[in-house]
């Protein structure tokens, strides 16, 4: 088959590039690592590589034309071999594409099959083909996953949007003066916004796997008796090893009325054009919590419903505690310990029937109680579960030899992050055999609200269960950076063993939140004691100042805290 050269993605940012010239004309033999093209970006010049020896069978767009990322330029292959572009199947005359679908195509062996193309997925195949394998990965749907298409990424572009409207808010107090605030919500363009940078980041990773060599098929991909992988149940493709990573999808909950039209997912949410006067959220947790904050800036009076007794009951209690003060003082309305029975139609609104309490009525209701594992792939071999997730070991094997599940499959810890550290980790064991074993301990979690909340390791409540603790904490007030920024708000708590000084857990509440914690996660990684990290300087003024003075609190070392007189 010809191979496809593909105008290259150089940059996260790069969404076209142009052709300055061809070095071959078609028909001249190429070398695979031979320079055959120069192209520009919007930042630089570069010379593309051939991936393949043979002949430059055709050149599909010239010298001094702008092309869009990943599209096929021209084509390599043996001299007179007949190109066959991917998308001619979709050419095919209706009587032949019913015959196709009606066949089994055998296509070649691999030493590694991916199934999905989400954090865990798309990782675990440019890995796996890294070391050397033969690699294919099929997705349903776009690449990314839920974070890229529906969760994460969109999520932070609605959150930005809010945070400029508070800036704006707040330039009169530092002496910014404009002659009107007034504003409005153009939410067809917030969505289009929100669109344009998901295709970007998704053509990327599709761009990432062509460059790795891995072979791409779309469709829905289920496991046989045979082990093999049936793509739309007309392709086989025979692998050694099958990394299973299909995600995971909307978690939904058997209440009466749930399926009224008004009542929404998180990916239904974000897909609408006119912002909904109010909202009702069904789930304090981290996706129900962002969403809430996000579209309370941009307009939407917000009520919370959740069955816990706080919001975010994953995170340190005064974490969350100091979250829902904030929140309410921007009118979110916070309902804990709150069971709801019923959901009805209260004329052309929803009703949410609330038990011994009054109901509440909305525009629109989101569901965000969570995600469950996408099983679809399994197909028909039987895997070991454990609550409706697929049990692994700690090489992340399954209980079938040679199928490997990372990712929200396994419900272990859904997060982006860990999916791919997990795919990394199911990649090297597929390919090298089982000698990864994988390791969470210092993986962070972050919530995306203003202020950010993030946290690594153990709460104060989970390590006071284990260990003899001693407790540092320092607040964004007393902290340089935070005043002049205007975003003094919050606190970073660090529990450490009082015997060693190791850090057990950081909890962290305020502006950088998110990235500092990753600082926090490398010194958990590293065994790093508080009184090693009050040997290092950290720079003036930072945030992270914050989770210096932390730790020497610990040791009651801290210079920039106020001692209470005994």
């Amino acid at each position: 088959m010809a191979y496809e050269i593909i105008m290259p993605k150089a940059g996260i940012d790069m969404t076209e590039g142009q052709i300055v010239k061809w070095l071959k004309k078609e028909g001249d033999p190429v070398t695979e690592g031979e320079i055959i093209l120069e192209i520009m970006t919007d930042k630089t010049s570069m010379e593309l590589e051939a991936e393949a020896t043979g002949v430059l069978l055709k050149i599909l767009r010239h010298d001094g034309e702008t092309v869009p990322v990943t599209e096929v330029i021209g084509y390599i292959g043996q001299e007179g071999e007949e190109i066959v572009p991917q998308e001619s199947a979709e050419e095919k005359p209706a009587e032949e594409e019913a015959t196709d679908k009606s066949m089994t195509r055998l296509e070649d062996s691999y030493n590694v099959i991916v199934i999905g193309g989400g954090p865990a997925g798309y990782v675990a195949a440019i890995r796996a083909a890294q070391q050397g394998a033969k690699v294919a990965i099929v997705e349903k749907k776009e690449f990314g996953g839920t974070c890229l298409n529906l969760g994460c990424i969109p999520t932070k572009a609605y959150l930005k949007s809010g945070e400029i409207i508070e800036g704006v808010e707040m330039a009169a107090s530092r002496g910014i003066i404009f002659e009107s605030v007034k504003y409005k919500i153009d939410m067809p363009k917030v969505v289009q916004h929100k669109n344009s940078v998901v295709k970007k980041l998704t053509s990327g990773v599709e761009a990432l796997l062509r460059s790795n060599k891995v072979d791409i098929f779309k469709g829905v991909a289920r496991i046989n008796k045979n082990k093999d992988v049936v793509v739309d149940d007309s392709t086989v493709i025979k692998g050694d090893k099958i990394i299973l990573a299909g995600g995971s999808k909307v978690s939904r909950i058997n209440i009466p009325g749930i399926e009224n039209p008004n009542v929404l997912t998180s990916d239904d949410l974000l897909a609408l054009d006119v912002l909904p006067e109010t909202l009702a959220v069904i789930g304090g947790g981290v996706i129900g919590i962002e969403m809430a904050q996000a579209f309370e800036a941009l307009g939407t009076k917000i009520t919370v419903i959740e069955m816990m007794d706080r919001i975010i009951p994953s995170v340190d209690v005064e974490a969350s505690e100091l979250l829902t003060k904030l929140l309410k003082k921007k009118n979110v309305k916070i309902m804990t310990s709150t069971k709801i029975t019923e959901i009805a139609d209260k004329k052309g609104k929803v009703e949410v029937k609330i038990e011994g309490g009054e109901s509440v009525i909305a525009d629109k209701v989101l569901i965000s109680i969570g995600r469950l594992p996408d099983l679809e792939g399994i197909g028909d071999i039987q895997l070991e579960m454990e609550r409706g997730r697929i049990k692994v070991d700690k090489y992340l094997e399954t209980s079938v030899k040679g199928v490997y599940a990372p990712g929200d499959v396994n419900g272990i810890k859904m997060l982006a992050h860990v999916a791919f550290r997990m795919g990394e980790v199911a990649a090297d064991n597929a390919v090298k055999g089982n000698h990864r074993e994988l390791k969470l301990h210092s993986a962070p979690s972050v919530v995306y609200t203003h202020p950010e909340v993030a946290m690594v390791g153990l709460t104060e409540e989970q390590a006071r269960e284990k260990y003899d603790v001693r407790i540092g904490r320092f607040d964004f007030a007393a902290n340089g950076r935070a005043m002049a920024s205007g975003d003094n708000v919050g606190f970073v708590k660090v529990i450490a063993d009082s015997k060693y000084g190791e850090i057990l857990g950081v909890h962290i509440v305020g502006p950088a939140a998110a990235e500092i914690i990753n600082q926090a996660s490398l010194l958990m990684e590293m065994e790093i004691t508080v009184d090693e990290v009050i040997k290092t300087i950290y720079g003036h003024p930072t945030y992270s100042e914050a989770l210096f003075e932390a730790c020497a609190d610990v040791l009651g070392e801290a210079v920039h805290i106020i001692r209470k007189q005994k």
